[in-house]
């Protein structure tokens, strides 16, 4: 066996440091090599949200999302540990490529968000609102990045969907409904 075929090898073919939690944590690879992947791969999360205001009622919308939260905290613990252990990350903790974080939450945002307000400007203000949220972090957003793995990853992303998708339903109340 040559080194260039042993996967535990230095000289490893990339194709070997793409494990599956790596794949689906960095939205197929998207946000994997590219400038602001936090805002990248968060816009995987607007057809995600588009997909899933197609299910039937409110109460399926939200186990959805709720079902893509909770598979993130394995995803996203098991990227980290991978993306360490290929070099690719200097610790465990929320890797800038790790995106599932991002896109898996903005649908949250929009689950706040009242029927008929999906036209263009509202997509992207509860997408802008996200993004505020995610890179502002406020309390307790940064306190829940301390969770351990891939919860401390998820925690606050869905905090901030929170706090988007809360100031998104007031927006639309004082802006939309006028």
């Amino acid at each position: 066996m040559t080194a260039d075929a042993d996967p535990s090898s230095d000289h490893a073919p990339a194709t070997n440091r793409w494990t599956p939690a790596i794949w689906l944590a960095t939205g197929l690879g998207v946000s994997r090599d590219t400038p602001a992947p936090g805002t990248v791969g968060a816009i995987w999360g607007i057809p995600l949200a588009l997909a899933i205001t197609q299910l039937p009622g409110w109460g399926w919308q939200l186990a959805a999302v709720g079902g893509l939260i909770a598979l993130g905290g394995p995803i996203c613990g098991q990227a980290a540990r991978d993306l360490v252990r290929i070099g690719e990350a200097s610790d465990d903790k929320d890797s800038q490529s790790i995106t599932w974080d991002e896109f898996s939450t903005v649908p949250l945002v929009y689950l706040f968000a009242p029927e008929g307000c999906w036209c263009g400007p509202w997509l992207v203000g509860g997408f802008a609102l996200h993004r505020l949220f995610d890179i502002t972090k406020p309390w307790p957003c940064r306190q829940l990045e301390r969770l351990p793995g891939g919860w401390g990853i998820m925690a606050d992303d869905v905090a901030a969907a929170i706090y988007a998708g809360a100031s998104y339903a007031l927006l639309w109340r004082w802006l939309g409904a006028a």
